[in-house]
């Protein structure tokens, strides 16, 4: 039955070995309070769970600059770390394999959003599309980025090397 549904056949994908080849997609749950993965999330992670399943989290932002989003959580200190071990605990008691998404919002941002309420930073300072705006949804509109200076590149460069770290440990590989 496996070879006629490869959905369902297993899949080795580096070092693990799936059962199938269903993955939990990443989907933004905005259900984080203060860059918070709560408590909620380990049942939900879990819920959608079996032996070999993959399953990638939500985006975590790796800085207080990287959101663009209310309520989502962060990687970029110890107490988010710790805030994702229950849930990374429960998938992998349940057998699941568990990768952390990290994200930087970039140009997609908006002042709220920002520390001091500055200017979302992004590779270039070309706000977004007016017509990309959605009104269905009731998010912040995107607001005219500042455009990275080249001696910050490092500083985000480091933030995204310290997130993956985090995410690393949290997963508890480190």
């Amino acid at each position: 039955m496996a070879a006629a549904q490869p959905l369902l056949a297993p899949y080795k994908m580096g070092n693990f070995d799936l059962s199938h080849r269903v993955v939990l997609a990443p989907l933004t749950r905005e259900r984080s309070f203060d860059n918070l993965p709560q408590p909620h999330a380990i049942l939900y992670y879990s819920q959608r769970t079996t032996e070999g399943t993959l399953l990638i989290s939500e985006a975590a932002g790796i800085s207080n600059t990287s959101l663009g989003y209310p309520n989502v959580p962060g990687i970029w200190t110890k107490e988010q770390v710790k805030a994702w071990k229950p849930i990374v605990d429960a998938v992998h008691a349940k057998g699941g394999i568990f990768f952390c998404q990290i994200w930087h919002m970039g140009r997609s941002s908006n002042t709220d959003f920002q520390p001091n309420g500055e200017a979302p930073i992004s590779s270039t300072d070309m706000p977004i599309s007016p017509e990309l705006h959605s009104d269905a949804i009731d998010l912040p509109k995107f607001t005219p980025p500042r455009r990275l200076r080249t001696d910050e590149v490092p500083l985000i460069v480091n933030d995204f090397r310290i997130a993956a770290r985090n995410a690393i440990e949290a997963v508890g590989c480190a």
